[in-house]
């Protein structure tokens, strides 16, 4: 059996990834069965839009981490790039610094008296020194004191290659953190959700509404909002799939495809009989299994980068007979304003025939229970 054997170097890379992922790494403990009705609805992608599965038990994770390096020092929290940054040129200073001086002891550098050649690293005598040496020839602090001989070719080569292999250390540790710091994902979590979805009629079909607002004043173009229904589903075949994925159209009025976000504006999708959710009432939405994930998908204005911001609805959160309250109000000088006080309150349809078959479906459902 082949065994594959890691240096140091890539188990504190691992240890890195592992502490910062915000997943936990321990097995979840047992829930009581009497606690799992009180507990949240589980959920595929949590309401700010991250993902809520954990992967276990996958072979080599380490190998496969290690492979992809850049993403994984990319994903890093902040608290562990500083440290692998500091730590980076620490260990870079403190190698080198080895390395002189093993070749300053070779030379008979550090033997008391006078030399009987020249020296390779002059007035270096201790590993303090040919620390402060290292580290001065990498940051270009200048020598002053301590300085190369041009009479040993080794320290040369040895300086060249540590400006070498550090300057691409360098590059490496600058462009992970320009590109956190350039990630889209900060742009996404500019973007806001209503915090609940309603179903209401609209234009006389039954419809369910979300509100989605972007909190900049910089543009957002080409925009796209695409839903997926994520629930069960037992094939024709007997096979059960534990998440089947359903394609949900929203549309905002006559907008087409890319509608123009500089308000907060309301997507709704038709319960037809062609919806995925086709079937839902008052009376079943409760007793319905499914999660109802939504992505805006857009591009910056400033600059042209793909951006991509994702929430999730189950059952509880979509409330039956209500209708989204409106944010937007005008001023005496012309101006528009978007309270965001009114982002996630709704108030109850006043939609006579729908808030009547609402509650008829809701006295039927009572006269089921009681002839139970």
């Amino acid at each position: 059996m082949q065994t594959t054997v890691y240096d140091p170097a890539s188990f504190f890379l691992l240890f890195l990834l592992i502490t910062s992922t915000d997943e936990d790494p321990r097995p979840p403990r047992p829930v009581p069965m009497a606690t799992r009705q009180a507990e949240v609805a589980r959920r595929i992608v949590s309401k700010d839009g991250h993902n809520n599965v954990r992967i276990d038990n996958v072979e080599g994770m380490v190998k496969l981490y290690l492979h992809d390096l850049w993403t994984t020092v990319v994903d890093m929290k902040w608290r562990y790039k500083l440290t692998l940054f500091a730590s980076t040129f620490v260990t870079t200073w403190f190698i080198f610094g080895v390395v002189f001086y093993f070749i300053g002891m070779g030379n008979g550098d550090l033997e008391p008296g006078a030399n009987r050649t020249a020296p390779c690293v002059v007035n270096v005598k201790t590993l303090t020194g040919a620390f402060l040496f290292s580290l001065e020839s990498q940051t270009t602090i200048g020598y002053g004191f301590r300085y190369i001989s041009d009479e040993c070719p080794l320290a040369i080569f040895t300086l060249v290659a540590q400006l070498v292999i550090t300057g691409l250390a360098e590059i490496f540790v600058t462009g992970a953190f320009l590109a956190k710091l350039a990630r889209p994902k900060k742009r996404a979590e500019t973007i806001k959700f209503s915090r609940a979805a309603v179903v209401c009629r609209r234009r006389g079909a039954l419809c369910l509404m979300v509100r989605v607002a972007n909190m900049r004043k910089s543009l957002l173009i080409q925009c796209q909002l695409a839903g997926k229904l994520l629930h069960s589903n037992v094939t024709e075949e007997g096979e059960k799939t534990q998440v089947h994925q359903s394609a949900v159209d929203f549309f905002m009025d006559a907008s087409g495809e890319c509608p123009f976000l500089i308000l907060p504006l309301a997507f709704y999708h038709v319960l037809d009989e062609r919806s995925p959710l086709a079937g839902l009432t008052a009376a079943n939405l409760r007793t319905r299994d499914f999660e109802l994930l939504v992505t805006l998908n857009a591009t910056m204005e400033s600059t042209a980068a793909t951006c991509q911001s994702r929430t999730s609805y189950v059952p509880q959160e979509i409330l039956w007979g209500y209708e989204l309250q409106p944010v937007l109000f005008s001023t005496t000088g012309g101006r528009y304003v978007a309270d965001f006080n009114f982002f996630d309150k709704v108030q109850p349809s006043n939609d006579a025939a729908f808030v009547a078959g609402g509650n008829a479906e809701k006295l039927k459902l009572e006269e089921e229970f009681k002839n139970e």
